[in-house]
């Protein structure tokens, strides 16, 4: 095969994101691509057994990969309540619902792997079971291959003499499961042990039950020859989509991979950011699902001469970073959506103000708590205008894993040499999920030159001293002969003292606004994505989206033989949006919302009609559902 998709899903303390992502980490290092979805409940551990405890990790590997996989190919269900809503879907709560293709989470001719010592009476009472045969209550077609392994019975066996209390050896289950899988996908153990050891390298005494649990795994699926055929996937020579943004270097020979996490990319973008440009990074952040892994991944990094700080609140995150912007740091704040409600006062000091300041929101669904652990594209409108007064920030957006990090440099590029706030825009889906990353040298990556203030204007310099582009210099305390004040009240156009003047005020407006306006002209003309299909049926039609949809968009448009243009900088737009706009009779921007960027756009271009496709589940998009929306529409 090509692609497969494999979805592990059991009761929130079952560990299916730990083995989900030993599995994802595996098959990158076996030089598969791939794209994952941790999908798990926000609360803190529901009822052990029940639909509302069902915590899953899906994974799509292969070559070519896009996203992580409308429906799973591979389903491993640790018990009743995870094969029911599996089976289910969004459906999992009707009491008469039954397995229907368009909203179970695998296929028709799925392989389903099921624990069958977790569906006990108990256990399918607590599922809400009605009859003591799941699979037939469920409306599970025989095209389905079930696999029912007792999955607890042989860990205990297993485990039998490692004088482990039966609460630990329990914990162990998912081992065997993986093993398991290891062996379906005929993948190599002496790797996957080395990924065991290095996981539970701070607790060495888990490191030998664990290691016997999957290897035992393992083995069972090769002695007893179960009645499943071992999937073998083929390797691919290089990677070669254009997926994102780093795409274009990945076929170099001496590149390196390895798989990452969004937030942990955009950490280490940050980090390279500081590198570059010759700055202490400071983070000034409170924690917040699905940012907070941010925070920890630079509190980490004493040794890269990072300064992170667990501020009080979200107000004094973001105070805590315009300090540090003013003192000559890279200053960054994180947060998701409540929080940069929280910030938005702030960050109109730091655009009044005109410093470099990066604002990450990895958005989650809301309003309000709302959805805390799902993704959506929600943040886009709030981002843009979100705050009082004429306060014009830039916004751009990061549409892969993997180009968190070039996007998270990206921002910090942008913030320091044109003396703005940079909002960039992730979401729980690129956060939390991991992809095959080219792990770049620092001497490659693009030239960042803060804006410092020039010697000559030693002795007279005030902070309303332009450049030809219209950005202000930056000098900062300890700098001799460049001492100043900088406000939250407006300033005088050439003075840079306090003043109150009408005409003066909407100079200063205009001068704000034509600063970022201007950054249009040095960041990189929008591409468009060109369908794969030879003879392309709908030239026409132009799919478009920004932020993390662009693996879900790129798939699509291959099907549909269509085009898409993605956005990554949505303030300012590329210069050529309204030239490429122009060439398409039907443009429809799908987006996770009701229609943000789609306003957007029709307020830039509103001669131009566009469509929109829009869903808010807290899902990334299924392929599949945009695919049949837009031929309908065609037809």
């Amino acid at each position: 095969m090509q692609n497969i998709v494999v979805r592990f899903c059991g009761d929130s303390g079952d560990g299916m994101q730990l083995t989900g992502n030993m599995f994802a980490q595996l098959a990158a290092e076996m030089g598969h691509e791939i794209s994952t979805l941790p999908d798990f409940p926000a609360e803190i551990r529901a009822p052990q057994g029940t639909l509302g405890g069902v915590s899953a990790f899906q994974v799509e590997l292969g070559n070519e990969v896009y996203t992580s996989g409308d429906k799973a190919d591979v389903v491993v269900a640790m018990n009743a309540a995870a094969l029911k809503v599996c089976a289910l879907g969004s459906h999992f709560n009707h009491p008469q619902a039954h397995f229907d293709e368009d909203f179970s989470l695998f296929h028709r001719n799925a392989i389903l792997i099921v624990d069958t010592d977790s569906l006990s009476d108990k256990d399918l009472e607590k599922a809400q079971f009605h009859t003591a045969n799941p699979f037939e209550e469920l409306g599970i077609p025989e095209s389905v291959q079930i696999v029912p392994v007792a999955l607890t019975t042989l860990t205990k066996e297993a485990l039998k003499e490692s004088g482990m209390d039966n609460k630990s050896v329990l914990k162990c289950r998912n081992m065997f499961a993986l093993g398991l899988i290891y062996w379906l996908f005929d993948e190599p153990m002496e790797k996957a042990i080395h990924l065991l050891e290095e996981k539970f390298k701070k607790k060495p005494a888990l490191v030998a039950p664990n290691t016997k649990v999957m290897v035992d795994g393992y083995n069972y699926g090769q002695n007893l020859a179960l009645n499943v055929q071992q999937v073998h996937l083929e390797k691919p020579s290089a990677v070669s989509h254009q997926n994102s943004a780093e795409c274009s270097k990945l076929n170099a020979e001496s590149a390196r991979f390895t798989s990452i996490a969004g937030n942990k990319a955009t950490a280490w973008g940050l980090i390279a950011a500081a590198e570059k440009a010759g700055k202490r990074l400071f983070l000034g952040s409170y924690p917040i699902t699905p940012a907070t892994d941010i925070l920890h991944e630079l509190a980490a990094r004493k040794d890269m001469n990072v300064m992170a700080i667990q501020a009080e609140d979200e107000i004094a995150g973001v105070c805590t970073a315009i300090g540090a912007a003013f003192a000559g740091d890279l200053a960054c704040t994180s947060t998701s959506g409540p929080g940069l409600s929280l910030k938005s006062e702030a960050i109109g000091l730091a655009v009044m103000a005109e410093l470099p300041l990066v604002v990450i929101d990895v958005q989650r669904g809301g309003p309000s708590t709302g959805l805390p652990t799902k993704t959506e594209q929600t943040d886009l409108l709030q981002a843009l205008y979100g705050r009082n007064g004429e306060c014009p920030a830039v916004v751009i957006a990061a549409s892969s894993s993997a180009n968190c990090f070039d996007f998270a440099y990206e921002a910090c590029k942008i913030a320091l040499e044109n003396m703005t706030p940079v909002i960039l825009m992730t979401d729980t889906y690129l956060a939390n999920g991991t992809a095959l990353w080219r792990i770049p040298k620092l001497a490659e990556l693009p030239t960042i030159t803060p804006q410092s203030v020039p010697e000559e204007l030693k002795g007279h310099y005030n902070p309303a001293i332009r450049d030809a582009r219209g950005v202000r210099y930056w000098a900062y305390p300890g700098m001799e002969g460049y001492e100043h004040r900088n406000i939250g009240l407006e300033r005088d156009a050439e003075k840079g003292t306090i003043s109150t003047n009408p005409e003066n005020h909407e100079q200063m407006v205009l001068a704000r606004k034509h600063k970022i306006e201007q950054i249009a002209e040095r960041i990189p003309a929008l591409q468009v994505i060109e369908s794969k299909v030879e003879s392309r049926k709908s030239k026409d039609i132009l799919l478009v989206g920004w932020g993390s949809t662009e693996g879900h968009l790129h798939a699509a448009a291959n099907e549909l033989g269509c085009d898409l243009a993605h956005f990554n900088y949505i303030c300012p737009l590329p210069k050529n949006t309204r030239e490429v706009l122009n060439q398409y009779k039907r443009i429809i921007v799908c987006e996770l919302n009701t229609g943000q960027f789609a306003a957007y756009l029709r307020a830039q271009f509103p001669d131009l009609k566009i469509e929109q496709y829009n869903e808010i589940q807290g899902q990334p998009f299924a392929v599949e559902r945009i695919v049949n929306f837009v031929k309908s529409i065609v037809d």
